[in-house]
């Protein structure tokens, strides 16, 4: 497995933000996490990064367990996370944004980045035709593109993506979820949290379903999206 989470549970005070949940991502899937808000899918996230405390359990990637590693050298190890919000630098252009993505690893030469700025811009064209733009200038849409292609510049083999289609137009909810598929096609195993549960269903191998901290269904895309406890609560049918 690419990353294995065992038994891991984080407080946040007095709050219990995840029980004891264990997860698994192999190489090359599309694993999506899928709960109403507060369930701990961010935390989830955040606590692979480096970013929250444990209060126990165990990360690994790669057969490493990463559990105490500084939010820093799990980047270096090839983890991307997009955090909910795009959160890119809108005073710089779109090519400033991707050369500051690229410090995320620094064992990538100059070689290296030129081959990874032209595999970006074929797979985002129209952040090709904007590169010379201050992010701020871009839609929603291409934020969030600029987003993903900030992360995967920095060439990861795991890229956490949290709430990619949020606030987008229903057409370029697609798109996103088109480049997602595009991404796995390329190599990289994808983690995805999305409050659009029926998509993220259908492009995902497999799913974990998120209530109140803890893990309560799991399975392939196809079978928690023909569940119909699943259905009922979190696709509205």
């Amino acid at each position: 497995m690419l990353l294995e989470i065992e038994d891991l549970s984080v407080d946040y005070g007095y709050v219990h933000a995840l029980c004891d949940i264990s997860i698994q991502v192999g190489q090359g899937e599309i694993i999506t996490l899928i709960g109403a808000n507060g369930a701990g899918k961010t935390t989830t996230l955040m606590a692979v990064s480096g970013l929250v405390a444990k209060r126990a359990g165990t990360v690994r990637f790669k057969g490493k367990d990463i559990s105490s590693m500084p939010s820093h050298k799990i980047v270096r190890m090839g983890v991307c996370h997009v955090p909910e919000g795009r959160h890119i630098f809108p005073a710089l252009t779109v090519q400033e944004n991707l050369i500051a993505g690229g410090l995320g690893n620094p064992s990538l030469k100059a070689a290296d980045l030129e081959r990874l700025y032209e595999e970006v811009y074929s797979l985002f064209p129209r952040l090709k035709e904007r590169r010379g733009q201050s992010g701020g200038s871009l839609s929603g849409g291409e934020q969030q593109m600029l987003a993903i292609a900030r992360g995967i510049i920095m060439d990861p083999e795991l890229v956490m993506l949290d709430e990619p289609s949020l606030g987008l137009a229903p057409i370029m909810v697609e798109e996103i979820f088109e480049l997602i598929l595009t991404i796995q096609s390329h190599g990289k195993t994808i983690l995805l949290i999305e409050q659009n549960a029926a998509m993220a269903l259908q492009v995902a191998d497999r799913g974990y379903v998120l209530a109140n901290g803890r893990i309560a269904a799991t399975g392939r895309g196809t079978e928690l999206l023909s569940n119909p406890e699943v259905r009922s609560a979190y696709l509205g049918a």
